[in-house]
């Protein structure tokens, strides 16, 4: 595996592998953004011995507050304060998608490194300056998704490196609902800049397809948008209509430099709600589990078998936050991460590629590149101290996973 991300010209990525501030034991984390997806990652977080969650920030300091009593985190306070707390040395970046980069910038220029939702930025520009800014200070900028960490898609992908299905050859991946507006009380930024369906969803199945195929070398594409506007279908902002700035639905065509295949359907507008990622192989195909989720069997089958053979799940699936565990262990070790800002890069060019190829309907070539995140270990254990005590502060926890 390679932290680095070739962007057809230049080099971009984290490499050399820096260990930013010194330490031992369990590493420091923040988390800038108290809002919904932070509750995942404090659920998960602190149970883990490796890390200690330290401070949550918040542009609201109530909400702030509120999840730090939730969750037993003793510090909470303005973005200000908590990048200037010396025993923080990973800052979890839950913000919206259209501040990821300035927030990372910030955290960087603090020496902290940073762990960012996805995407990692709305652009190629800004993405490869966040990339850049980490490797001249030394430190990581990754990003989510984590979920092909969890056990569900690491077992399918040993299963298929072992031989199960032959020489992978194809995928259909695809996820349809009718919109997030139905659930979700503040839906608008789902519908925006850097969101819709390939934003949102397709990290998720961009990054299991890299996972197993490699990296994308060419994408072709179609976009659509059902309507103009949604209405808020639930919590009190039930009944409030808000536009839609970005297409609902895109179908692609991709490419991998292995010479490889995959379809790929994200749509907001369909009332059929499936979810679906099946890899064809020379000898046989195998149905994978949810790209949104941690876990899950895997189904192989064999055309000289009746009937599929059932693979269960091995391994760890604790949830959102395995990748900063992995970030954390990776930092004291002086390795590269497996979740990298250099796989989250290559996967926001491919996303920018379909959206273009949508808009141009010509095939679109994909300019980076990144090595395919090697297999986490089948014995791999979050739940394990494997730091030590070091010197940092115990924290305070109130989880355990």
């Amino acid at each position: 595996m390679s932290a680095t991300v070739s962007s057809g010209a230049e080099p971009v990525g984290n490499e050399p592998v820096g260990s930013g501030p010194v330490g031992s034991g369990p590493v420091g984390v923040g988390l800038i953004g108290a809002g919904v997806i932070s509750t995942q990652y404090l659920e998960v977080l602190t149970g883990f011995p490796d890390v200690r969650v330290l401070f949550i920030a918040d542009l609201d300091l109530d909400r702030a507050a509120i999840q730090a009593a939730a969750f037993g985190v003793a510090g909470h306070g303005s973005v200000a304060e908590l990048l200037a707390r010396d025993d923080v040395e990973i800052v979890v970046n839950l913000t919206i998608p259209a501040a990821h980069v300035e927030v990372g910038l910030q955290v960087l220029e603090a020496g902290k490194h940073v762990w960012s939702e996805k995407p990692i930025a709305l652009d190629r520009d800004s993405g490869q300056r966040l990339l850049a800014a980490a490797a001249e200070r030394g430190l990581r900028a990754a990003c989510a998704p984590d979920t092909f960490l969890g056990a569900g898609l690491q077992s399918a992908q040993r299963l298929i490196e072992g031989g199960a299905l032959g020489r992978p050859v194809s995928a259909l991946a695809l996820m349809q609902s009718a919109g997030p507006e139905r659930w979700h009380p503040n839906p608008e930024f789902l519908f925006g800049v850097g969101a819709g369906p390939l934003f949102d969803m397709g990290p998720y199945y961009l990054t299991a397809l890299v996972q197993n195929f490699g990296p994308v070398a060419r994408v072709s594409a179609t976009a659509s948008t059902a309507r103009p506007s949604r209405t808020i279908g639930s919590g009190p902002r039930a009944g409030t209509v808000f536009p839609v700035a970005v297409p609902t639905q895109h179908n692609a065509l991709i490419e991998f430099e292995s010479g490889a295949t995959a379809v790929l359907l994200l749509s907001f507008e369909s009332a059929i709600g499936r979810t679906l990622l099946e890899i064809t192989g020379t000898d046989a195909a195998a149905a994978l589990p949810d790209p949104n989720g941690f876990s899950g069997a895997t189904s192989v089958f064999d055309p000289a078998s009746a009937e599929p053979t059932t693979a269960p799940d091995s391994g760890p699936a604790f949830g959102r936050g395995m990748g900063v565990l992995d970030l954390a262990r990776s930092i004291r070790a002086g390795v590269p991460e497996r979740a990298s800002g250099a796989l989250a890069y290559h996967v926001l060019d491919v996303m920018i590629s379909i959206s273009e190829a949508a808009a141009s309907g010509e095939r679109v070539e994909v300019a980076s590149s990144v090595e395919r995140p090697v297999a986490v270990p089948s014995d791999w254990d979050p739940a394990a101290s494997t730091l030590g005590q070091g010197t940092l502060g115990a924290g305070t926890q109130k989880r355990e996973v």
